[in-house]
């Protein structure tokens, strides 16, 4: 059996103790194997994980959705107790970026990627290994890599910002992706922030994956920070998946989830630290 437990969430579940922070990182634990899913903001990682009492001297893997500060500001914490460790990412999660803010009729930029270097990671035990395209990581464990972007109402957060050439221009997050886990009862998709669009992400799943059902999705879905048109796309294309269970976190926004409420109804649940799922 396999048990998935959010760790770091923007909202805290019923678990004793246990804290909230802007931030996501899920914990996925088979037999003989733990692997954590992003790391959240690294504010609440650790105190979460002892109030959920895992140990994370047993994490095997890290695997890290995207390069946001929010998804990876606990790696060094993890690190410095297990590691060294693999840790699965594409390689431009490593990359430099920003968040545009408007202050006034002033633009500021505020950095918004890894907070640690390359170098000093790997000096605590990170064994980067990088993938770009549909990867197996493990029996019934995949990464989708870069996910491609064929719908025409999913759009890039116009905030999220790279420099370029001494300018600072559109991040299209090229290295979001997703963790999806194989069961006897159909797909379980575990999103971090899904930036290419989860109506993209499921769509890409299905094609590498032919024949198989998505039953359960579980993430952060960035739909909290775009607009009301693509919202409803999004909730309409949803519908066609049929899916048993839809647990949303982090970047979804309240309001949008009271939203896939009302449509999935005993379906949908809120994902916050402390939810724990059992995967058949």
């Amino acid at each position: 059996m396999t048990r998935l437990t959010v760790v770091c969430e923007n909202t805290a579940g019923p678990v004793p103790g246990i804290l909230g922070e802007h931030g996501l990182s899920v914990l996925i634990e088979r037999p003989g194997e733990a692997l954590l899913f992003d790391t959240g903001q690294g504010r609440t990682i650790m105190h979460n994980l002892a109030c959920l009492k895992k140990d994370p001297r047993r994490i095997g893997r890290i695997a890290l959705s995207h390069g946001h500060y929010d998804h990876t500001g606990g790696l060094e914490q993890v690190l410095r107790l297990c590691g060294p460790i693999g840790v699965c990412c594409h390689p431009c999660a490593l990359n430099e970026r920003f968040v545009a803010e408007q202050r006034d009729s002033r633009t500021t930029y505020r950095r918004a990627g890894i907070p640690f270097a390359h170098s000093a990671l790997e000096a605590l035990g990170a064994r980067f290994v990088f993938n770009t395209g549909f990867t197996k990581i493990g029996k019934g464990l995949y990464l989708t890599g870069e996910v491609p972007r064929t719908t025409s109402f999913e759009k890039n957060d116009q905030r999220l910002k790279v420099e370029k050439n001494g300018r600072y221009v559109q991040d299209t997050i090229p290295d979001d992706q997703s963790l999806v886990i194989e069961s006897k009862k159909g797909l379980v998709v575990v999103l971090g922030c899904a930036h290419a669009g989860i109506i993209n992400t499921l769509n890409y799943i299905t094609s590498q994956l032919p024949g198989r059902k998505i039953k359960t999705v579980v993430g952060g879905t960035h739909i909290g920070f775009l607009g009301e048109k693509q919202l409803e796309a999004t909730i309409e294309h949803l519908k066609q998946f049929r899916l048993q269970r839809l647990g949303v976190s982090h970047c979804t926004g309240l309001a949008p989830a009271m939203r896939l409420m009302q449509a999935f109804g005993r379906r949908f649940f809120f994902a916050n630290a402390g939810t724990a799922i059992e995967i058949v």
